[in-house]
């Protein structure tokens, strides 16, 4: 049976809500807890791997058990306590009274999870176990946050995570995601577990939602043929209606023009005014960072939309995506059009949006 609910993550900035003088403490709180969520994962992960690999050591005699099962339950088993509550009874014991237990169990549970599903690449040699770094997101179960609520005074949703009062910054926000959070409050949408991000001194809430599908009037026998063109970013056709959605001129003319600008600052560097060392002369690259991918994202994020669109007044149930491979390999014959199209980027946008709003997308 289909699912009647689709999950989203949304990438929000936090601001400890609290005095100067209190701020340090719970900064050292939140990177002790990263801290112990690395060296956590990565026990997690190999303790995993040696217990699948235990019936591989040729050298064990033949009367030593090895299923990977509670003995309580079953007559083989070597283990004192089920498969899943070895790793997670690891980590709480090492940490106890560092972090909160319930950090500790998501991350167990989340890295369980992963392990299966990789785990026949892993013996086939097609993946190598994952490593986690230092900067691991921490788990942030649902449990662990309390008060969530709209500040009218602070004109932000501020809300309690891990006993620490933080709001939420949303900027110049063009998304969705103030729609999304007042959704939140009214209960009109759920949240799950999510995570937090500690990056160059800044806190990233990487929110997972899960929203019921749009409903739409439409019609599964009605089939909209949509293709990835190089002249357009999608040309698309139903009901004997074609529209071409974006052009190649109006894409790559932007972005081009901010990779030349890119160009001249990075010649100029040298000759900028020096003074508090590279930080000083290298002041207008950091102003153009991530200017181009984000420009990208917001071009592609309409282009889908629009296409999502199309098919929702056309009643198009179907969404088929032909002949990808054709127009990616032509793409990766001609390196600037692979460099400056991002086909797959768009093919990743449409997915999530036709799910969203209920179209069955098929890739040819």
């Amino acid at each position: 049976m289909e699912k009647s609910t689709i999950t989203l993550t949304r990438k929000i900035q936090l601001l400890i809500d609290l005095p100067a003088h209190e701020k340090n403490e719970m900064w050292e709180k939140l990177y002790r807890y990263q801290n112990r969520c690395f060296r956590a994962a990565n026990l997690i992960a190999s303790h995993l791997y040696v217990q699948e690999m235990i019936k591989d050591f040729f050298y064990l005699t033949e009367e030593i058990q090895y299923k990977l099962a509670d003995a309580s339950k079953d007559e083989m088993g070597m283990f004192t306590r089920s498969k899943t509550n070895t790793t997670a009874r690891l980590v709480y014991d090492l940490f106890k009274g560092e972090i909160p237990t319930d950090i500790l169990g998501s991350l167990n549970n989340t890295i369980q999870s992963t392990f299966s599903k990789n785990k026949a690449d892993y013996w086939q040699g097609l993946r190598s176990l994952k490593n986690f770094k230092k900067d691991i997101p921490i788990p942030l179960p649902v449990k662990c946050m309390s008060k969530m609520r709209y500040d009218h005074e602070k004109k932000a949703f501020c809300f309690n995570m891990f006993a620490i009062p933080v709001k939420t910054y949303l900027g110049k926000d063009f998304s969705d995601k103030r729609l999304i959070m007042e959704r939140l409050l009214r209960t009109e949408i759920k949240l799950c577990t999510s995570q937090i991000q500690l990056k160059a001194g800044k806190i990233y809430w990487l929110a997972v939602f899960e929203f019921e599908k749009e409903e739409h009037l439409l019609k599964p026998e009605v089939i909209a043929e949509a293709s990835l063109s190089l002249e357009h970013p999608i040309v698309v056709k139903a009901n004997n209606v074609r529209i071409n959605i974006g052009s190649k001129e109006e894409f790559l003319y932007r972005r081009l023009a901010i990779q030349a600008s890119q160009k001249r600052i990075q010649a100029g560097v040298a000759y900028a005014h020096s003074g508090n060392g590279a930080k000083r002369k290298q002041k207008a690259l950091y102003k153009t960072e991530n200017l181009e991918s984000r420009y990208v994202s917001y071009r592609l994020h309409l282009y889908s939309r629009k296409l999502i669109d199309f098919c929702i007044q056309q009643q198009a149930g179907t969404l088929i995506l032909k002949s990808q491979e054709d127009k990616i390999g032509i793409a990766k014959e001609k390196e600037f059009v692979l460099r400056n199209w991002s086909y797959y980027e768009l093919q990743t946008k449409i997915k999530y949006k036709a799910e969203k709003a209920g179209i069955e997308l098929i890739i040819g």
